[in-house]
């Protein structure tokens, strides 16, 4: 399990932009960046700056992962035949806590790590507490018996400000979600631009 080590919203603050784009970002009342010199940071950004924000935004998103489990993550996307960036997304992807996000059975990424890890999911019928597990299309996903009256299973799934990706097939009322398939960039229902292609020419130079 991987301590998250920063303030959920800090990364909001730190790009500009509403990362996971929920009503509560600190960014939908105050565009500039953190601390005193926060509004005239508008230097633009060099080569390098842009690919490394678009790593920093990328890796932040799926619940602020390592940079030693996103290199991980990177380095078996660049083995996989095909684009590198679209394989590193449909990797990411494929992370059980991403498809409980996903899935809208809990409200955050930061949520989904947390209840993949205190054993709450299930991967056809087998309990799985491993956030990293990684689906595979046709795995059936559920929420145990036990814990589906939870208030935070209760409230994501009544959520409206995102929608469940058409690469699950989810039975709200089951609480079940089925991983039809590995999305591309253009399938992720990201509420910014993410820039795969960025990162690969990052790691590519670095």
């Amino acid at each position: 399990m991987t301590k998250r080590t920063s303030a959920k919203y800090k990364l909001d603050r730190r790009m500009g932009e509403n990362i996971w784009g929920r009503a509560k970002s600190p960014v939908n009342r105050r565009e500039y960046g953190p601390g005193q010199h926060g509004q005239r940071r508008k230097n633009k950004l060099s080569d390098f700056g842009t690919q490394l924000r678009a790593k920093q935004k990328l890796k932040g998103y799926y619940g602020d992962l390592t940079e030693k489990q996103f290199r991980r993550i990177y380095a078996e996307a660049e083995r996989v035949k095909g684009d590198t960036g679209e394989n590193l997304i449909g990797l990411l992807e494929r992370r059980l806590d991403a498809v409980v996000y996903r899935a809208k059975f809990v409200p955050t990424i930061f949520a989904a790590r947390q209840f993949v890890n205190h054993g709450h999911v299930e991967v056809n019928g087998q309990r799985v507490n491993i956030a990293s597990y990684r689906v595979k299309e046709g795995d059936v996903i559920s929420i145990r018996e036990r814990s589906r009256q939870l208030a935070i299973v209760l409230e994501a799934v009544a959520l409206t400000e995102r929608d469940v990706p058409d690469y699950l097939d989810v039975d709200t009322n089951k609480l079940t979600a089925t991983f039809v398939r590995t999305p591309t960039l253009g399938d992720v229902p990201y509420a910014v631009i993410m820039e795969p292609n960025l990162v690969v020419e990052f790691y590519a130079k670095n």
